[in-house]
């Protein structure tokens, strides 16, 4: 079993589609052991999003990811991580199958829904910058 980390992006809330998306989610098998909203800031954003917080094009991430608040969710699973990650798509949602989440309702690379831990390494690190000691019920 394994634990992914998951945000529900500004442009899911602002389609008032978390509740399909999470709905997906738990048909497919997830249980959710987490789930917060919150609202980001430019300190978690640049710790989040490090890997491209020096690039030309990091002002619109962060600009779009702290435009309204967003949902944070902790979900368990048989490979957790990869099957989520093909429950939604590629990254580029004008890429991605119709049927997968960032298919059906995201628009573009950065417009895709939901991000998603890449990695069992990345989701244990998403998971401690988002989940303080107590919030996750496994």
């Amino acid at each position: 079993m394994e634990t992914s980390f998951i945000i529900l992006k500004p442009d899911c809330l602002e389609k008032g589609i978390a509740g399909t998306v999470i709905d997906r989610f738990e048909k497919a098998g997830f249980a959710i052991v987490g789930c917060k909203m919150a609202r980001l800031d430019s300190r978690i954003l640049r710790e989040h999003y490090a890997h491209v917080a020096d690039k030309p094009f990091f002002p619109e991430i962060e600009a779009f990811m702290s435009s309204r608040p967003v949902i944070f969710l902790a979900l368990r699973g048989e490979n957790a991580v990869e099957k989520i990650r093909e429950l939604l798509g590629p990254t580029d949602s004008t890429k991605a199958a119709k049927g997968t989440i960032r298919g059906d309702f995201g628009t573009d690379v950065m417009k895709n829904v939901v991000h998603a831990s890449d990695s069992p390494e990345t989701a244990r690190a998403e998971l401690k910058r988002f989940f303080r000691d107590g919030e996750l019920f496994a």
